[in-house]
């Protein structure tokens, strides 16, 4: 259990404790040996002081038991038999309080004021584009501050990502390259030609 106050100078405190137990060895010389283990109780670290006012004292015999010290009681054997019932658990706890109580007040932290948050600036020079990537459509924002820098750097990137390549539309016989429109099978005294009628009303036979 933390029991010492969180002191920078812990000479301080040691010399707190150790000032406090010389004035109970004058005062309660009977107890004079219940007041050195309670020093050692004090120094070891196994005083609490709770917000109630008591504490919690830990036993030197026994690792495992913990004695609750409240409104002056103790729940050890020795509280009955102990003059003025001051075993060593309720003279650690006295000791502790008069000592806490002799120390300084920890000084009071440093509050930093928080820093000021600044917008990030838009860079003036972007500009998006649609990339395929993939397989997905992406689009993709490029930022400099320069902008014959940015337009070198968008070129690289379009030329690692060209435009994908359209397939030409199967063409078979009877087929228009020029209107992009199917034509019909002419017959006449053995000749055979494909045409077709233009909007302008004229034939057109694709060449």
């Amino acid at each position: 259990m933390a029991t010492s106050p969180l002191s920078p100078d812990r000479q301080t405190w040691r010399q707190a404790v150790s000032d406090i137990a010389a004035k109970a060895h004058e005062k309660l010389p009977e107890s004079s040996g219940r007041i050195d283990s309670a020093v050692k109780l004090v120094l070891a670290g196994d005083v609490e002081l709770l917000p109630d006012g008591g504490a919690k004292v830990a036993s030197r015999t026994d690792a495992t038991v913990t004695y609750h010290t409240v409104n002056g009681h103790c729940d050890c054997r020795d509280y009955t038999r102990a003059p003025g019932h001051l075993c060593s658990h309720r003279l650690a706890y006295g000791i502790a309080r008069r000592a806490t109580e002799m120390l300084p007040p920890p000084p009071e932290p440093l509050m930093l004021p928080p820093a000021p948050t600044v917008p990030l600036p838009e860079a003036p020079a972007p500009v998006n584009c649609h990339l395929t990537i993939a397989g997905r459509q992406v689009q993709l924002t490029l930022r400099d501050t320069d902008e014959s820098r940015l337009l070198a750097r968008l070129e690289a990137v379009l030329q690692r990502f060209p435009l994908p390549q359209t397939q030409p539309l199967e063409q078979s016989e009877g087929w228009c390259s020029r209107q992009n429109v199917h034509m019909q099978q002419n017959n006449k005294q053995g000749r055979v030609w494909w045409s077709h009628r233009t909007e302008q009303g004229q034939w057109c036979k694709g060449k």
